[in-house]
């Protein structure tokens, strides 16, 4: 079978019409990629009148601060509990969803509508349902006897920014997940049901390993959601407190530059982490990818 092929008659116009999307990144993600770069290398004082190269200075200073490695582990296990909680209730809501034939649509639309909210009003919307003082949840589970307060409990304030993040995220691994479920075959399901296969077999038997390109791509999704795209939460819930207890990197990284003022530092952090998060995805890629069945 022979493939068709677009033919330009004028050799400019294939970069005329990249020249957007080129323009878009160059300077909205490779100018501010290379001016942190830049920075990182850097020492300036915090009203930017006098700029000294001081080499690795700054990244020799990350490595041998514990508030910065104990950062690191935060956000570990940050990325890991939202990417996990998000990804197994937006699979679980996406198998319910396909069970319904006539109302399917519906829920799928009640349950999209969370995608629509900035992730600040998100983490103000959480703050006020745990707030220790007008907050309902507290309330509740102070009737089994749960103290909440997550205001100078840092093992709390990280349970409600990660529930805050991934309640954020639900919707949109649900969409992707109700979309791999109806691209199963039926036939598949039938012929298992056939030989006796019940429900729960059937699912982790067929279905979900034909998810996993599905399940994949959410993955490496969620994880840098988890590591950029949270800033907005946590700021609105636990401006990372208490005592740092949800600093994430992220987080740090405004918290060190924007109010710190330390933009050598702040540039720096964020040069590992835009590094880290390239490196989980290589690793993904290289590694987890096998496992996927295309």
């Amino acid at each position: 079978m022979q493939t068709k092929r677009t033919i330009f008659p004028n050799k400019l116009l294939p970069y005329l019409l990249l020249t957007p999307q080129l323009a878009i990144t160059i300077i909205f993600f490779l100018w501010p990629a290379g001016q942190a770069l830049k920075s990182s290398f850097e020492r300036e004082d915090p009203f930017g009148f006098k700029t000294t190269f001081v080499w690795f200075h700054n990244y020799a200073r990350l490595f041998s601060d514990p508030e910065y490695l104990n950062s690191v582990w935060r956000t570990a296990i940050f990325a890991v509990s939202v990417t996990a909680i998000s990804m197994s209730v937006s699979l679980l809501l996406a198998v319910a969803v396909n069970r319904l034939l006539r109302s399917g649509k519906f829920y799928t639309t009640l349950l999209v509508w969370p995608y629509a909210v900035a992730p600040v009003v998100a983490g103000i919307l959480w703050w006020f349902m745990f707030n220790p003082t007008i907050g309902i949840l507290p309330y509740l589970l102070d009737q089994f006897g749960i103290n909440w307060n997550h205001r100078i409990n840092g093992s709390q304030a990280m349970i409600l920014v990660v529930i805050a993040a991934a309640w954020k995220q639900i919707s949109y691994n649900f969409l992707f997940f109700v979309a791999g479920l109806q691209s199963v075959p039926q036939s598949l399901t039938e012929a298992a049901a056939i030989d006796g296969a019940g429900p729960f077999k059937r699912f982790w038997t067929i279905v979900f390993p034909l998810l996993s390109p599905t399940t994949f791509f959410l993955m490496i999704v969620n994880i840098n959601y988890a590591m950029f795209d949270t800033f907005g939460t946590i700021d609105a819930t636990t401006q990372g407190g208490p005592a740092g207890a949800t600093n994430t990197l992220v987080y740090k990284v405004y918290a060190d530059g924007f109010l710190g003022l330390n933009i050598g530092s702040s540039s720096a952090q964020s040069v590992m982490l835009m590094l880290i998060v390239i490196a989980l995805t290589v690793i993904q890629f290289r590694w987890v990818e096998r496992r996927v069945q295309y």
